[in-house]
């Protein structure tokens, strides 16, 4: 059952069935879940074979269809990921595609994953219609196609665990399992039958435990594609990630194929999420990128040409990430204020900050204003910042001094001062000080 502006909608029952994971924001902790030199060992004959055998994840194709209506979201941004089921066991992922294309406006979802491909057909910036409302509003919805044998059934929810996880960490979702209680960031179209309605479908409840009787002699469950997703997750949203390193083609969507040659690692630095760079003039020399590049994730690059880029042009900075061995420093950029904008990672020397000079203090202080905040670095530059704190917890105390910065900027120069509050170091503009 679909829904179409809140109406639910039977369609061809008997000849496809939609099935969708959601993504949501309660924990749950999973059973059966072992974390060995970095990889899942789990109570699931499936996704023991699929660490056993090495298996690589697909990377995302891009085929964005402009048929598709375009829809925001109820929050404005996706808070979960429904994965579907076809229910057609003689379909392929092309066929299956050509035939959204035809009746899309009955349903459709994101997009398609099998055992060797995941293809994304429509803009996971707007809502898809496959699971009724009112799930249509909040969620990314994915189809997977029917497979037919042990290492294809493999394969394909290897490809489909993988892209959930990449989903949740692209629109800064956590992660947790809907499937038990309805509370959470990944669901199967059965949970969202279950627990939102808008829907009679159980899948792919029903097509895991078939196939995973069939090739593994024990039913596959939605609790372990979770294991599954999370390993994923967690691989990738550590502060400091060690993967296998992709080799990027440098062409526009271009994907990526994964080295076991090389081990990279990242480690990550989280901003306020307001604060600016501009484009240099060298910027089109390099891409944009949907991660870090070469930091052991699926990783597409996008170009230029299709946004609104020309040196000097300003950009909201969120995150920071430095690789090791190389220490080279990447950053996450958006080209809007919105926090739900489309993100890309870029390498620094794409960048322009407000440039700071620092220096030992021994000078002293006096807080004289309420109004300003408490950061653990100096705000708009390239290090980023995040809040700690507020000055008027500290109204008119003196500190000491242990460091200096000056900050250059578009309206001159201002001065902020580093110093002890409960044995951290903070730092705090000079107004705060006038």
């Amino acid at each position: 059952m679909y829904s179409i502006g809140g109406i639910a909608l039977n369609l061809h029952k008997s000849i496809r069935r939609f099935s969708v994971i959601v993504i949501a924001s309660v924990g749950l902790s999973v059973s059966g879940l072992l974390i060995q030199s970095g990889r899942v060992a789990a109570d699931s004959a499936v996704n023991s074979y699929i660490f056993n055998q090495h298996l690589t994840p697909a990377n995302v194709t891009k085929s964005i269809w402009s048929g598709f209506p375009k829809n925001a979201y109820t929050a404005g941004a996706p808070t979960g990921v429904v994965v579907h089921e076809t229910g057609n066991p003689s379909s392929t992922i092309y066929g299956e595609i050509a035939y959204m294309k035809r009746n899309y406006q009955n349903a459709f979802v994101h997009s398609y994953v099998d055992a060797s491909r995941v293809i994304n057909i429509a803009d996971t910036n707007y809502l898809a219609w496959g699971c009724g409302f009112p799930g249509n509003g909040r969620f990314i919805q994915f189809e997977q196609v029917e497979v037919h044998s042990k290492a294809a059934f493999a394969k394909e929810v290897n490809n489909a665990a993988n892209y959930t996880a990449e989903l949740l960490h692209q629109y800064n979702l956590p992660l947790n399992n809907a499937v038990n209680d309805g509370k959470g960031t990944v669901w199967s179209h059965k949970a969202v039958a279950k627990y939102l309605g808008g829907s009679d479908h159980v899948d792919p409840d029903g097509y895991y435990a078939k196939a995973g009787q069939t090739y593994f002699g024990e039913a596959y469950t939605m609790n372990d594609f979770y294991t599954l997703v999370k390993h994923y997750y967690d691989n990738s949203s550590a502060s400091t990630s060690s993967s296998t390193t992709n080799q990027t083609s440098g062409t526009s969507g271009a994907l990526n194929a994964n080295s076991a040659s090389q081990q990279a690692a990242v480690k990550y630095y989280r901003g306020q999420g307001n604060e600016t760079a501009t484009l240099l003039p060298t910027f089109s020399h390099y891409r944009l990128y949907n991660h870090v590049k070469g930091a052991g994730y699926s990783t597409y690059s996008y170009s230029w040409a299709s946004l609104p880029a020309y040196t000097g042009k300003k950009v909201y900075v969120d995150s920071r990430g430095v690789k090791t061995p190389s220490k080279s420093t990447w950053y996450r950029i958006r080209f809007n204020k919105a926090a739900n904008a489309q993100k890309y990672w870029v390498f620094s020397k794409t960048l322009s900050f407000n440039p700071v000079t620092y220096s030992d203090s021994n000078e002293s202080i006096t807080i004289k204003s309420g109004k300003y905040a408490l950061r653990n670095h100096v705000y708009n530059t390239s290090t980023l910042s995040k809040v700690t704190g507020s000055t008027q917890s500290i109204l008119n105390q003196t500190f000491k001094v242990n460091k200096k910065a000056n900050k250059t900027h578009g309206k001159g120069t201002t001065h902020w001062y580093r110093f002890k509050l409960n044995d951290q170091n903070v730092w705090v503009c000079e107004q705060a000080t006038e």
